[in-house]
């Protein structure tokens, strides 16, 4: 099977479009963009300059990739984004690249980004996420594999959000949240349990789920601070020898912007296993 352009596309022939792709009418693509095989391009999307899209990507109508950060200190340098395979981009998606001089907004594998969601210049989006309708992710915010950002979400940059969270929709957040957590909040998204539903769903172990249970309970049920917290953490052999409670202490160990609080510390409804 060969490419099918629309007539009525705008591609660059300085474009690299690999094996078996589609783009559709009234799309741009423009200089120094590659598109892997099978990706499919429906019409009204706009491909800005170095822009590097992987295989078997679906990018819905009005679609805008790669364009200029918004960003006041942005000199018109060049810069990248950079999006692995099997991704869904619906429409009206952005996604904007770096800021700095050959900086890089990176995107993994197999996610979806459903209708009108934003990823601002150089954010880092794991694997298997999705974001849901409206979700905007400010400059330099990371989101790690499988987390789940519900419609509406606004997150502050420089923020991360760990791996299996799910945040509720309307939620803002201006804290880290870190891995397994459910947290929402329309004033501050703050931890309300453990995403119980979605560790299972993962395949995570019941013991795998009883340690990460463990380590919650100390860190936000205990009435230690974080430090204190992660301390006695850290002195328990079955807890930190983990490598998934490892995870969890370097997240909370590398955070820049805090962590999120506890909304209610004697709410524990989330704790089943």
């Amino acid at each position: 099977m060969s490419k099918k352009i629309s007539p009525k596309a705008e591609v660059s022939l300085d474009a690299v479009i690999g094996e078996d792709v589609v783009i559709g009418p009234f799309t741009v693509i423009e200089e120094n963009v590659k598109i892997g095989d099978g990706t499919i391009i429906g019409p009204n999307v706009h491909i800005r300059s170095y822009t590097d899209i992987g295989k078997n990507c679906e990018i819905h109508s009005g679609a805008v990739i790669g364009d200029y950060p918004q960003d006041y200190n942005f000199k018109k340098d060049r810069s990248f984004t950079i999006i692995g395979d099997r991704n869904i981009i619906r429409e009206f998606v952005t996604i904007h690249r770096g800021t700095e001089k050959d900086s890089k907004t990176i995107i993994g594998n197999d996610n979806m980004f459903m209708v009108s969601s934003h990823i601002g210049h150089n954010c880092v989006v794991g694997n298997n996420v999705v974001l849901v309708n409206h979700v905007s992710l400010g400059g330099y915010v990371t989101v790690m594999d499988r987390a789940f950002l519900s419609a509406v979400v606004q997150v502050h940059q420089f923020c991360r959000i760990g791996k299996y969270v799910m945040i509720g929709a309307l939620s803002k957040v201006v804290m880290d949240i870190p891995h397994y957590m459910l947290a929402e909040g329309d004033e501050v998204a703050t931890i309300r349990g453990l995403n119980i539903v979605g560790l299972r769903r993962a395949g995570f172990t019941p013991q795998q789920r009883e340690l990460i249970k463990k380590a919650y309970k100390i860190i936000y049920h205990s009435g230690l601070n974080f430090s204190d917290a992660l301390a006695k953490i850290k002195s328990d052999k079955e807890l930190i020898e983990n490598d998934i409670i490892k995870e969890l202490v370097n997240f909370f160990e590398n955070s820049k912007r805090g962590i999120a609080r506890h909304y209610k510390k004697e709410n524990s409804s989330n704790l089943d296993s």
